[in-house]
């Protein structure tokens, strides 16, 4: 019996030093870290409403104080590393010491951008650019711009080791009850998604004195992107600049119809097959026809071919592409603007459903009339040149915040596309995935590019929706992707003796589908003409056309089988995304299940896990 009873004692002892240093070393610091957690939460909604008011002295001190109150969380949570054997733990741990470094980073970025804070759209207590022009302003940005420069590498090694430690948390590991595997997995991404920006940005950040001409003038040749006559990079190239730079002063140096660049060309080649093919009564290469590539790159490598050619050829330093959203945005950000005596909007207009600068210009360019227009295309040029003068005459603080946060978003979204010739800023480019790349897959890949030759400007009316289907059956891979094409607007008035303005009429649509090299086409439905298959830019492409009229429907469906390599495993599917296409929608289904339902607005890589 004593025996008994001593062994029931030691029990009982023992259970309460294990409920003693359960409660010290578990319950209380993770009941504390709860705490300090809500408190920090807080601080981080502040500090992100006064980012959003571009006040910066502001945003230093919430960041000062979300920065005490992070320390004091991560001194209550150290006790709990004790225990980082245990994967929830190692990945609080990884967590919170990434954010340390991400907080780490963003003091020296504060501390590098405060000078500039009235040029880039901050208010600051005091500026001492204030009193000079914007021009003025931006000149001494660039001259001084070596000193934001050399902060880049600190910023970018906190940001690095915050990478490596967000990299070790595996959300896959959590359940999702109370949806907790997609907030860790969202945490995750949203950290990584500023970490890996900034890595990969900052090649091109350190270059940026010398893009804006700190040290010599440097020339980039604008290109301008109809999108409502969608081509392969985006647009029918209607127009052109050539803009100087010199220390951060930008001038106009010319614009020009692109057809005037074509007519500067003494002779041009021969139409290659696809023009000959789904053109209409085209039977040359003409500068206005050459982006044919969905990659943005491999095109520009066929218009140098032409515009060499040229006796307006200007040598440039890089080439900038342009949709009629980045002029939109402009309008909307800079307010109403005039151009050859008239004033365009962003206001919608009923006549089109769509801004009134995009009807506007389409009724200058291409409704007939009985006299001569003198420079139809060129009034593009002046509205930009106009623009670029309100850019520069603005005030910093109100107007380029907005500015620079949409022409990243442009860049995202790839409403903006860039190419340098020279090989280390091209590189950094294709790295941010600004430079309209054709880009390798780690899996399964998806590309559908929609080309508009001689259909009026009907992609103003029309949309897509994608539906991409992938089943696993046997030790095969099916896809199916089906394309369905609308347009819900009646026929415009093409009459062209009485002055109608052929805006929607029946889209000729050449159609290509790139996907994973070595897949084997099982059908291709819906084509109007013979299907062709062969590779492209490392992908296997099925091609085919279709004609979509206004008010109608036309689909496509097309079933093919993936190669080997591309396993059931780590299965996953990227999707990218034409240039300046915002009317498509993705429906993306893995194994029956629905993974992805929206419109498609960037790049995207897809997984049932």
């Amino acid at each position: 019996m004593r025996r008994g009873s001593k062994k029931k004692k030691n029990s009982v002892l023992i259970a309460v030093l294990v409920l003693i240093v359960a409660y010290f070393f578990v319950y209380k610091p993770f009941k504390i870290v709860a705490i300090r957690g809500r408190a920090l939460q807080k601080s981080a909604q502040q500090l992100k409403k006064d980012f959003a008011k571009n006040d910066l002295d502001l945003v230093k001190k919430d960041l000062d104080d979300f920065s005490v109150k992070y320390d004091a969380l991560q001194r209550e949570a150290r006790p709990l590393y004790l225990f980082a054997f245990i994967p929830y733990v190692s990945d609080m741990k990884n967590g919170l010491e990434a954010g340390d470094y991400m907080i780490e980073g963003g003091k020296e970025s504060v501390t590098a951008i405060s000078p500039y804070a009235d040029l880039i759209g901050f208010k600051k207590g005091e500026s001492s650019f204030v009193e000079k022009s914007a021009e003025d302003r931006l000149q001494t940005a660039v001259l001084t711009l070596d000193k934001i420069v050399n902060r880049i590498d600190p910023i970018s090694k906190n940001l690095e080791q915050a990478e490596i430690r967000l990299n070790k948390i595996n959300p896959n590991r959590y359940p999702n009850l109370f949806k907790l595997r997609d907030k860790v997995s969202g945490f995750k991404n949203s950290a990584l998604g500023i970490t890996t920006l900034f890595v990969d940005a900052k090649p091109l950040l350190k270059q940026l004195p010398d893009i804006l001409g700190k040290d010599k003038p440097k020339t980039y040749l604008v290109l301008f992107q109809n999108d409502k006559e969608r081509r392969a990079t985006g647009g029918f190239l209607t127009s052109y600049a050539i803009f100087s730079i010199d220390k951060g002063r930008i001038k106009k140096e010319s614009s020009d119809d692109v057809y005037q660049l074509d007519n500067s060309i003494s002779s041009h080649p021969r139409a290659p097959r696809e023009i000959l093919t789904y053109h209409k009564n085209v039977s040359q290469l003409f500068i206005r026809d050459s982006n044919l590539s969905p990659d943005y790159v491999e095109s520009l490598k066929l218009f140098n071919s032409l515009y060499n050619k040229s006796s307006k050829k200007v040598d440039y330093d890089g080439i900038i592409s342009l949709d009629s959203k980045v002029l939109v945005d402009l309008l909307t950000i800079f307010g109403d603007t005039e151009a050859g005596g008239i004033v365009f909007s962003a206001k919608e207009d009923k006549r089109c459903d769509c801004p009134q600068v995009i009807y506007t210009l389409f009724d200058i360019v291409d409704r007939p009339v009985n006299y001569v227009k003198e420079d139809r295309k060129g009034i593009l040029g002046q509205l930009m040149q106009a623009l670029l003068l309100k850019i520069l005459g603005f005030s910093p603080s109100r107007y380029w915040g907005p500015f620079i946060e949409n022409s990243i978003q442009n860049l995202d979204t790839k409403h903006i596309l860039v190419y340098f010739p020279d090989k280390e800023l091209q590189q950094a480019v294709e790295k941010m995935n600004y430079a309209g790349r054709i880009r390798p897959a780690d899996s399964d890949y998806l590309h559908v590019n929609n080309v508009n030759f001689a259909g009026a400007k009907s992609n103003l009316f029309a949309n897509e929706t994608v539906e991409s289907k992938t089943d696993f059956k046997g030790g095969k891979i099916e896809r199916t992707v089906t394309v369905t094409y609308r347009n819900p607007y009646p026929h415009s008035d093409c009459n062209l003796e009485r002055g109608g303005l052929c805006l929607n009429a029946i889209l000729r649509n050449w159609v290509r589908v790139y996907v994973p090299k070595g897949s084997k086409l099982a059908s291709f439905r819906g084509s109007q003409k013979e299907v062709q298959t062969y590779d492209d830019l490392g992908k296997t492409v099925y091609e085919g056309f279709i004609q979509l009229s206004p008010l109608g429907k036309a689909e496509i469906t097309v079933t093919y089988t993936l190669p080997e390599s591309i396993s059931r495993n780590d299965y996953s599917l990227m999707v990218q995304k034409q240039p300046s296409v915002d009317t498509l929608t993705l429906k993306a289904l893995i194994g029956g299940k629905t993974v992805f339902d929206q419109p498609l607005k960037k790049d995207v890589v897809i997984s049932d896990r």
